[in-house]
C-alpha cells in the first residue's frame, strides 16, 4: 500500500506566496498551522459535468472522500505552475492541458493551513487516475448539490465549489 512520505520537503509560505521557509508534510500536517502553498485543478468535459478523485483510505487528510480532480502540494523549489502540471499529469494523466487561475485563498483544518492556488481547465481526452488514487469519475451539478454535507465530499471541495460554479461561463 502506497503511503504518504512524511520526510518530503515544502515550502513555508508568507500570505502573499513568498517563501519564507521549508519544513517536512509531517511538520505541516502535524498541527503547526505553517502556511504551504497547494495546487487545485478541476477538470470539466464539454457537458459541465466535473471530475472529481476519491481519496484512498491510507492518505493521512481525508481518507475515502470526493475531493478535486488534481489537488497535491507545491515541492520546496518548483513553482505553482510547474506543480499543477506534474499533479495533473502524475494523478490523472492529463498533459497539454490550458488552465486558468480563478482563486488564491488561505484554508485552514484542525491539522494544517494551506494556500490554495486554484484553476480550472475544460477537458474531454482520456482520464487515468493513478493508483495514487482510489478511482474517480465526473459527477453532475446536481450530484455534487445531492452529496454536499454528508461527508462524501472533503470540506475544501465543498466550499470550493460555491467559487466554482459561480465562475462558470
Amino acid at each position: 500500500m502506497p503511503y504518504d512520505n512524511f520526510e518530503e520537503l515544502f515550502p513555508v509560505v508568507a500570505p502573499d506566496g513568498r517563501v519564507i521557509g521549508s519544513a517536512t508534510r509531517g511538520e505541516c500536517h502535524g498541527g503547526s498551522m505553517l502556511l504551504h502553498p497547494v495546487v487545485h485543478l478541476h477538470v470539466f468535459n464539454a457537458r459541465g459535468e466535473l471530475y472529481l478523485q476519491q481519496r484512498p483510505d491510507w492518505k493521512d487528510i481525508q481518507p475515502g472522500r470526493w475531493d478535486t480532480a488534481v489537488g497535491g502540494h507545491v515541492d520546496f523549489g518548483e513553482s505553482v505552475e510547474e506543480a499543477l502540471w506534474r499533479e495533473a499529469r502524475e494523478e490523472l494523466g492529463i498533459v497539454d492541458f490550458r488552465s486558468v487561475r480563478i482563486a488564491v485563498y488561505p484554508f485552514q483544518s484542525e491539522r494544517e493551513r494551506e494556500l490554495v492556488y486554484v484553476h480550472r481547465t475544460v477537458w474531454d481526452g482520456s482520464v487515468t487516475p493513478s493508483a495514487e488514487l482510489a478511482g474517480g469519475r465526473f459527477w453532475s451539478r446536481e450530484e455534487l448539490v445531492a452529496a454536499t454535507g454528508k461527508g462524501i465530499l472533503t470540506p475544501n471541495f465543498e466550499s470550493e465549489m460555491k467559487l466554482l460554479f459561480s465562475t462558470e461561463k
